[in-house]
């Protein structure tokens, strides 16, 4: 199939959709606004059979898009309930219309989709054929995964290229970690995460590359310190947009992304060999919001993922049987671990309260009466005292000897592909896994690169495995080409 072909028949086909989508969501807000009820997907299917963008597509894909549109408007109402019963902050919202002239995911289910000798087949609606002249388009077949374990293909529309993401069996490790053991992780800006734990052993996981890449991008067009997009929206309107913004928006995008599965990997890792079995991260609910730092700090610390990089370890957690706390962190860095002072929540601080130490330099913090010690590691230190009492944790191998030398370790540096490899080995080793599995790519360089492979057992639960599937865009000058990337 010619690539022009492709590229039409994508646009078109998420085109659909998102207007098939609105016509769903139409039908739903006025039954809840008229009769205060909520349809279901069997009733949406049934009603939306005769739609002209019903008949445009595959019947499959058009109930999936219905089934979601349903499940947006089930998940309306049970946060409504929560709302009303007092166990919900903030109103939610009656879900609204997709933007017009956008382009939604087509999503096909493992019911309709086949493997061929051209690689994975999908059937299209009788009037596309009609329009194109076909009737399936063929998606590559990843060497890594085998067909019978995928269970879902997602077809996404991301700037100038469409994402075919793969949803496949993922595993489930339990493994008898103690769980006495802890880890509580404090997280920054220079410092993106400052790691302390209950058996003497602590390290900061450096930031300033993250910060860097940001720099390099940041969407303020007025910032001076903006290396591409001020000067590309330079004398144009705010909304501006072209293939250009769109090419590094997608990349700063792509190293974002590489950064949190290396860093949330590399913690993970980290807590198996370690026997480490419980892990605290301090957060704070919209500490974004209304931030101010000064200019220059509020958009560094505004643009940093750290949200997402929370998400991912938290998810990774679940995955190998690691207990995952979330605690409030405030006053943790104010307070003195070392001379055990209160530590309060906030807005219920006593009129009396004063810290015991004090920071006197960027990164030290002085306790009464001794030494200077790491101002994160004592930060993320009091992160544990937080959740000590609640969870029955001994804190008293934390010392000072550790809280004043962490070990540093660089994003771009340390956690390289050798690095990676040799932790990511051991960790097989230990965990007995079944499977190694590997990209194409790793064959022909004749090595394994840890953040292109996974650890793979039979398991009910499901999870995103991607593979990016790029069509040539207009701004590029190069042949399309294949990417496998395996998130681990």
């Amino acid at each position: 199939m010619p690539q022009g072909s492709i590229i039409s028949l994508n646009v078109k086909f998420c085109y659909r959709i998102q207007r098939f989508c609105n016509c769903g969501i139409y039908y739903c807000r006025q039954l809840y606004f008229k009769a205060k009820a909520y349809a279901t997907g069997y009733n949406l299917d049934k009603l939306m059979k005769h739609n002209l963008h019903f008949k445009a597509l595959r019947s499959s894909v058009a109930q999936q898009a219905l089934h979601k549109v349903a499940d947006s408007f089930k998940s309306y109402q049970k946060l409504n309930k929560l709302y009303f019963e007092g166990k919900l902050a903030n109103k939610p919202r009656l879900p609204k219309y997709r933007k017009s002239g956008g382009l939604a995911p087509v999503v096909y289910s493992k019911k309709w989709i086949a493997l061929t000798e051209k690689g994975i087949k999908c059937s299209l609606g009788k009037q596309v054929k009609v329009w194109f002249g076909l009737d399936c388009f063929y998606l590559p077949m990843p060497s890594n995964l085998e067909f019978s374990d995928i269970k879902e293909i997602r077809i996404v529309p991301s700037r100038n290229c469409f994402c075919a993401k793969y949803v496949i069996k993922a595993p489930k490790i339990n493994l008898e970690l103690n769980s006495d053991n802890i880890l509580g992780i404090d997280h920054g800006l220079d410092n993106w995460l400052t790691c302390v734990s209950n058996i003497e052993k602590s390290f900061i996981i450096d930031g300033k590359k993250v910060k860097s890449q940001n720099q390099w991008y940041t969407s303020a067009a007025l910032s001076a310190s903006n290396k591409k997009v001020s000067k590309l929206k330079t004398g144009k309107p705010e909304a501006y947009w072209d293939d250009e913004l769109a090419a590094i928006t997608e990349k700063r995008n792509r190293q974002m992304r590489d950064n949190i599965n290396k860093v949330a990997r590399f913690i993970i890792n980290w807590c198996l060999n370690n026997n480490i079995g419980t892990v605290v991260f301090g957060w704070n609910d919209r500490q974004k919001d209304g931030i101010n730092i000064g200019k220059k700090n509020n958009q560094k610390f505004v643009q940093i993922p750290t949200a997402r990089l929370k998400g991912r370890i938290e998810q990774l957690c679940q995955e190998y049987g690691i207990k995952f706390v979330e605690t409030e962190e405030s006053y943790t860095s104010k307070a003195s671990f070392l001379d055990k002072d209160e530590l309060p929540k906030y807005g219920e601080k006593p009129n009396n309260w004063r810290a015991s130490g004090k920071r006197i330099k960027r990164g030290l913090y002085l306790p009464k009466k001794q030494k200077a010690i790491n101002a994160d590691c004592n930060g993320a230190a009091n992160i544990l005292m937080k959740v000590s009492i609640q969870h029955s944790i001994s804190l008293v191998k934390v010392c000072r000897a550790f809280l004043t030398t962490p070990k540093r370790y660089f994003l771009h540096e340390n956690l390289c592909k050798k690095y990676r490899k040799r932790v990511e080995q051991f960790t097989a080793k230990r965990l007995n896994c079944d499977i190694l599995l590997e990209s194409p790519s790793m064959r022909e360089r004749g090595a394994v690169n840890n953040s292109q492979f996974c650890i793979f057992r039979r398991s009910p639960f499901l999870k995103k495995r991607e593979a990016r599937w790029k069509l040539k865009p207009r701004f590029s000058r190069k042949q399309p080409n294949l990417i496998f990337s395996l998130k681990g």
